[in-house]
């Protein structure tokens, strides 16, 4: 983990990696403008008093779904660092395994 400092404190550096797999980049966008859709019918249904088993399914099913657009991007990510032979690959490798286990 690279780790810099900032008034005094330490922070971890942003992640230098920009996915460049555009198939994979508009799969994710997609997922998430899907998810998007999907808080809005929520709120929809809190405001027209659907039962709150219902609301839950649903905010089960975006939670799922923001999860697997990010799980994909990391797992994407880490796959063109590792293929990229990058100089920094060991660093973006180790930051983008940590983003992966807050996920987890």
């Amino acid at each position: 983990m690279v780790t810099k400092t900032v008034a005094d404190k330490k922070v971890v550096a942003p992640i230098a990696h920009v996915l460049s797999d555009k198939q994979r980049l508009e799969e994710i966008i997609r997922r998430l403008n899907r998810a998007q859709g999907q808080l809005g019918g929520i709120v929809k249904m809190l405001e027209a008093g659907r039962s709150c088993g219902e609301v839950i399914t649903q905010i089960s099913a975006v939670g799922k779904a923001i999860d697997t657009a990010a799980f994909t991007l990391i797992s994407s990510s880490l796959k063109e660092c590792i293929q990229e032979d990058r100089a920094d690959a060991d660093v973006v490798s180790a930051q983008l395994q940590r983003l992966f286990l807050i996920l987890a």
